[in-house]
């Protein structure tokens, strides 16, 4: 069985990348353009591990953070946050929500999945 990764990001271009990046490896992947769309995503359906934009509107990716670390089920999935904010400020406020790492835009595809390889084992 694949893993599957759920990619969160309000630009449909960078879903889209992320996705047929990940696809290409052999990995499932789920959709939602925003923190409230992927929410609803978590419905008891295997999701082992979520990339993140940071800026979305209707709940960001440290709101988004909060409650999937909330949910039980899926409070210790990895997630990854990938967003073009690299501040030092920034990095920590995700970790304290529990982000598991940190990948800034723009990004090569092989980093990416090296990313994804080495947290998801």
């Amino acid at each position: 069985m694949s893993k599957t990764i759920l990619i969160v990001d309000d630009s449909r271009s960078i879903r889209q990348m992320v996705s047929f990046t990940l696809k290409d490896e052999g990995y499932d992947v789920k959709e939602a353009e925003d923190g409230k769309d992927a929410l609803q995503k978590f419905n008891g359906t295997p999701i082992h591990m979520m990339i993140t934009d940071l800026h979305m509107p209707k709940l960001d990716g440290i709101g988004l953070i909060r409650e999937v670390r909330a949910t039980s089920g899926y409070k210790f999935i990895p997630i990854i946050m990938l967003t073009t904010e690299s501040q030092e400020e920034k990095k920590k406020e995700g970790k304290d929500a529990g982000a598991t790492g940190w990948i800034v835009k723009p990004f090569k595809p092989e980093q990416l999945i090296g990313v994804v390889k080495k947290v998801l084992g």
